[in-house]
């Protein structure tokens, strides 16, 4: 069966794409290898009417009410490869299957890269962790600290005093120009150039970080701004463009989320450079929209 759309990525961006699709009676399938970003928290704050619930049962609601549409069709599988035939494209999952459709949505977000520290990546999601607007009321009025990770950091750094006392480790490699540090010393924010080497406490807490000159400062939630690398490569094997994100590449995308190939759109983490759950189910929506108008163009040009 040839579909209207085929969108590869099920998680919040993928899925508010296809309710707009849906809605508008298109032949929507998506396609999702079940490794979403968020799946390390337990619980997807700020998120609106569902704050709170965790990002499974976020993405199971969303399921039930697309399958009440007779438009609408799942398919649990990675996709392998994707490529232009004729006036659509064609997908390969890992299990030999294919699927064609008109349009392309490619929501398969990104991963993180965390910094290679003792005691870091099995607190990922809990008391490690890189938004403050998504966690930091749940890890609020205890001592913060902030691992550099980029010079963005600096802005993680001028954030988290309404959360708590606040560190900022520059990991001897972003320390603050002058303005930068005149601004987190008004913020109350202390500045630590000994680099973090170890995370103590029993995980999923914290109760210290160790320094490199071996001193050990109370620390109960650390904030990291993870470097990002795209989750899987159809963008690049696609052609699409990319450009500079705050933590990593995203994909280049115009006014109408299209990428700079013809037909492919990208929606959620991997297409716009700030990030969070709200934000890319907005860009799923906007997503979903445009492919529609795209569509009906596609049909207006056929006659």
């Amino acid at each position: 069966m040839k579909f209207d759309v085929m969108i590869i990525g099920g998680s919040f961006a993928g899925l508010s794409a296809a309710m707009q699709l849906v809605r508008a009676q298109k032949q929507v399938l998506v396609i999702d290898g079940a490794k979403p970003r968020n799946r390390f928290a337990a619980h997807s704050h700020g998120f609106f009417t569902l704050d709170g619930e965790s990002p499974a049962t976020i993405r199971d609601k969303a399921l039930t009410k697309l399958q009440a549409y007779p438009g609408f069709s799942l398919l649990e599988a990675e996709v392998v490869d994707v490529k232009k035939v004729g006036t659509g494209f064609r997908a390969e999952t890992a299990n030999g299957e294919h699927m064609a459709a008109a349009k392309v949505i490619l929501a398969t977000g990104v991963k993180d890269e965390l910094p290679d520290i003792p005691g870091l990546p099995e607190r990922w999601g809990k008391t490690v962790i890189h938004c403050p607007y998504c966690h930091g009321y749940e890890n609020k009025n205890v001592p913060l600290g902030v691992l550099a990770t980029s010079e963005f950091s600096i802005h993680q750094a001028k954030l988290a005093p309404d959360w708590g006392p606040t560190t900022y480790f520059t990991q001897g490699q972003f320390s603050p120009d002058s303005d930068a540090r005149q601004m987190l010393e008004k913020r109350g924010v202390q500045i630590e150039e000994s680099p973090v080497i170890e995370l103590l406490g029993t995980a999923p807490q914290i109760l210290a970080v160790r320094l490199a000159d071996g001193r050990e400062l109370p620390i109960q939630a650390l904030y990291v701004g993870p470097n990002t690398q795209m989750a899987s490569t159809l963008g690049k094997q696609l052609g699409c463009a990319f450009e500079p994100g705050f933590m990593g590449p995203v994909v280049k995308v115009d006014e109408c989320q299209q990428t700079t190939v013809a037909g492919v759109y990208a929606a959620g983490d991997m297409a716009i450079p700030m990030q969070n759950a709200t934000l890319a189910s907005a860009s799923g929506v906007m997503t979903g929209v445009h492919v529609h108008h795209a569509l009906i163009q596609m049909q207006l040009d056929s006659k």
